[in-house]
């Protein structure tokens, strides 16, 4: 797959806007300040793809790019900020039920989580809706650049505990900055792209 043919083709605000069935669908979700989008940018080897922005929150719709023609990277609205309103937060909500809700939209769940901090109840959550969906999926251990190496382990083990992952779901140390696990999180992904 050519990560470098790259084209934006859809933000869902709706159920009606969502893509499903045509190609393999990579869905990426984390916290808004977890480096979702630089994780995209890193796989893609692009600076600025998907959009980073200096304030967390930034994706508030699906988005949905396509990747060689091969499959769809969907980037999920970032989930736990504070400083966006009640309103906008129980939309967000409505959005990621009915998202989860609707069966194929989904071949390969991708959730990026900080490897330097215990999971946040929100994060629990987002792994259930996963975990229930019944599909795959891999879990993103981000910014593993700024643990030293003895903590690393034990970190991962921390997140395996919390989100109660099962053997099956491999946690991945990552680094968006200095591209330490994107190999891997590019060979499972391959496993769903012809």
């Amino acid at each position: 797959m050519n990560v470098n043919n790259a084209e934006f083709v859809r933000s869902a605000a709706g159920p009606k806007d969502f893509i499903s069935g045509s190609q393999p669908t990579i869905v990426f979700a984390g916290k808004s300040n977890v480096g979702k989008s630089s994780v995209i940018n890193r796989l893609l080897n692009r600076k600025n793809f998907a959009r980073v922005g200096a304030s967390p929150g930034k994706t508030v719709h699906v988005n949905y790019f396509l990747i060689d023609r091969k499959a769809y990277f969907v980037d999920l609205p970032g989930y736990g900020y504070a400083k966006v309103s009640k309103e906008e937060k129980d939309r967000w909500g409505r959005l990621m039920e009915e998202f989860f809700a609707k069966e194929g939209l989904i071949t390969l769940g991708v959730m990026i989580v900080d490897s330097r901090h215990k999971p946040t109840a929100d994060d629990v959550t987002m792994a259930n809706w996963f975990l229930n969906s019944g599909g795959p999926f891999v879990v993103i251990a981000n910014k593993c650049d700024k643990l030293k190496k003895s903590e690393m382990e034990s970190n991962v083990q921390l997140i395996r505990d919390t989100l109660k992952l099962p053997e099956s779901v491999r946690v991945i140390l990552f680094s968006a900055e200095k591209g330490t696990g994107s190999a891997e999180l590019m060979g499972e992904i391959m496993k769903f792209v012809k």
